[in-house]
């Protein structure tokens, strides 16, 4: 354990751990942000650990998604039926909801470029930053973990992967959701008239409008779990060696360059 902390006597930090979880600034490609964003408003800003901003733009979406029928005109989309597609919109949600849509993938593009510029200015500050974090309530640390079991427990539930790298905040959020999407869409019940050989009423109990958050919700899990895990180990690789080489690298001890043979 070490004893630095963010107590704001530096300019900038890479990163802080606390009980809640690791936030931490890295390179990140401002057009995958903006993809996630475009996928799902609030998964951006949740990339990028923007979470108050994030929540607030993720609730939006599904509030008037659902309200201006936007998943099922898709679904009509899907099926050719441009018609119905076009009958089943509600015009006073929808106008509500594309500029508010165009905002999360422009302000989730121009806030990783941003953090892009913050983040190389903090590497060259090299400001240490704490790594072990103690509360009444969780312990949290900067040690390595294996992406593909990120991605594993992901897959069971999104959100189970984010407990594995200690993301309560994004866990928490991803979990609830998930429960809200798989009980009003009913796909549990649809699993289980499936398993039972009724098709017919396994598409029928199934509620198109919820059923489509659950893909994006999925994958935005599993990715948001994989790259928070490299990230994290980096850090950790990073912690150790600036650690053992103020500790134990001794002073006296350099490393000759190699002269070529003439």
């Amino acid at each position: 354990m070490n004893n630095y902390t963010n107590d704001n006597t530096a300019r900038r930090y890479k990163a802080h751990v606390s009980v809640m979880g690791t936030t931490q600034l890295h390179l990140r490609n401002p057009y995958i942000i903006a993809w996630w964003s475009a996928a799902f408003p609030g998964f951006g800003h949740m990339l990028l650990s923007k979470y108050l901003r994030g929540y607030a733009l993720f609730i939006w979406e599904v509030a008037v998604n659902i309200n201006a029928h936007v998943n099922s005109s898709m679904i009509y989309s899907f099926q050719g039926n441009i018609h119905m597609a076009k009958e089943v919109l509600n015009t006073r949600w929808l106008i509500m909801y594309i500029p508010v849509y165009l905002f999360a993938i422009w302000d989730s593009y121009r806030t990783t470029v941003d953090m892009n510029r913050v983040y190389i200015l903090a590497e060259r500050e090299e400001h240490r930053y704490n790594s072990f974090s103690l509360g009444a309530l969780e312990i949290n640390y900067l040690d390595k973990r294996n992406p593909l079991v990120s991605v594993m427990w992901s897959m069971f539930i999104p959100g189970l992967g984010q407990l594995y790298i200690h993301r309560i905040l994004t866990a928490l959020f991803v979990i609830a959701w998930l429960v809200a999407f798989f009980y009003y869409s009913h796909i549990q019940e649809a699993i289980v008239l499936l398993f039972l050989g009724k098709v017919q009423d396994a598409t029928s109990v199934l509620n198109p409008e919820w059923l489509l958050f659950i893909p994006s919700h999925y994958g935005f899990a599993i990715y948001d779990a994989y790259m928070n895990t490299v990230e994290n180990n980096k850090l950790f690789e990073k912690d150790i060696r600036n650690h053992l080489t103020e500790n134990y690298h001794s002073k006296n001890f350099k490393i000759l360059k190699r002269q070529k043979v003439k």
